[in-house]
């Protein structure tokens, strides 16, 4: 009869699996540096194959050619994207939450598209406004050089796929993915991570001066903010590429004839 006893040391021990975690602040932030040098070394492979198969001798000014070329930053920053996603996997993993959930890798509606683009679109509106006024360029001298660039080679079609497919869901999956995740369940809280998240994501475009600096800041906050308000990465994920192909066709229109 003993046996019948949940007490028995006879009835078999069900294991409870440990509780999926959240990486809080430091835990984000160590894994983001992770995520960002594996993002580093996928892009850099590409820049070294191509420095290392050219003619010449291999110094900084040729590096720095190869670098430029629309053909070189389209497939690096395409092989960034595999790089991430599986540094991410493994900090995930090893947090025993499921990947999509948390990435907030969910669906979203047609409602929440159209309040994404409408914002969106006059944000961008408001900058291409001042940029006018002042006297700016509405599109970076760089952009129109590297599409220049793409086009040469015959690889603008390339160019669009890293800049309107890869780049924003590396991004996103990144800032408004990961490291929002992580640091609004600290002591940061979903305020301080919009803020955060929107300044990592804007020093990531180094090639930018302070003035396209301050608009990719500003749509880094409204990008954090919808993640927040609804709950969706594939939403910011959308807008980032449709953002980045309006980015893309106006660049092109100024870029004039090939």
């Amino acid at each position: 009869m003993d046996s019948l006893d949940p007490a028995s040391p006879l009835t078999p021990a069900v294991a409870v699996p440990p509780p999926p975690r959240i990486w809080k602040f430091w835990g984000t932030t160590l894994w983001g540096l992770f995520v960002f040098a594996a993002m580093f070394v996928g892009q850099l492979a590409v820049v070294a194959w191509f420095v290392l198969r050219q003619d010449g001798p291999i110094d900084v000014a040729s590096a720095t050619q190869v670098l430029s070329g629309g053909l070189t930053i389209s497939l690096s920053v395409i092989t960034g994207l595999p790089a991430v996603v599986a540094a991410l996997w493994l900090a995930i993993r090893l947090s025993r939450t499921p990947f999509a959930d948390y990435l907030a890798l969910r669906g979203t509606t047609w409602t929440n598209l159209v309040i994404g683009v409408g914002a969106l679109v006059i944000l961008v509106l408001g900058w291409d406004l001042l940029s006018r006024a002042t006297g700016r360029d509405a599109t970076p001298g760089f952009m129109i050089d590297v599409l220049k660039s793409a086009r040469a080679d015959g690889a603008l079609w390339l160019l669009v796929i890293a800049f309107c497919v890869a780049a924003p869901i590396t991004e996103e999956l990144f800032a408004r993915g990961f490291l929002y995740r992580g640091w609004s369940e600290s002591f940061l809280g979903p305020v301080g991570a919009i803020l955060l998240s929107s300044a990592v994501w804007t020093a990531l475009h180094l090639q930018y001066d302070w003035y396209f600096f301050g608009e990719v800041f500003s749509i880094g906050l409204l990008l954090g903010y919808l993640r927040y308000r609804f709950q969706s990465t594939w939403l910011t994920i959308i807008l980032h590429g449709l953002n980045n192909f309006a980015a893309v066709v106006q660049t092109y229109l100024l870029a004039g004839p090939s």
